[in-house]
């Protein structure tokens, strides 16, 4: 059975290792954690899925969006349900005026563009929902 969510994690850990990333998560996330995280698999061999709190620490640790990995897990749609549409037309526009990315007179790759836009998206949604919430900007 292939799991889309934890090849992800895999694949955004790279080479450090289970231990790195739990230390880099300030105690948020266990190596066991992660791993159990990647494989998708828990006690029992029963499906595991992280709680949205862990994807949270997962987005924050390795920079990509946390409705990324929400909608990876099965959570939700890619647009947080507290958005309105006014918000996710204005988002699109933006990401979508930035395909042709470039950094220190250097082309970004396919690989890299996505990388900024999904930090992107994590760092606006968190803003408006933090608006939305009442809270401070930043």
């Amino acid at each position: 059975m292939p799991n889309e969510l934890g090849n992800y994690l895999r694949e955004l850990r790279g080479t450090k290792s289970l231990r790195e990333v739990a230390e880099r998560s300030g105690g948020k996330l266990s190596h066991n954690v992660i791993s159990t995280a990647e494989k998708g698999v828990g006690t029992h061999g029963n499906a595991y899925v992280p709680s949205p709190e862990k994807l949270k620490a997962f987005a924050d640790v390795y920079g990509v969006s946390y409705s990324k990995l929400m909608n990876l897990a099965g959570y939700s749609e890619e647009t947080p349900d507290w958005a309105s549409q006014d918000d996710v037309i204005e988002l699109q526009t933006l990401l979508e005026n930035n395909v042709n990315m470039a950094y220190g007179g250097e082309s970004l790759t396919e690989a890299e563009k996505q990388r900024v836009k999904d930090i992107l998206t994590t760092l606006f949604w968190d803003k408006l929902q933090k608006k939305k919430e009442g809270g401070k900007r930043e």
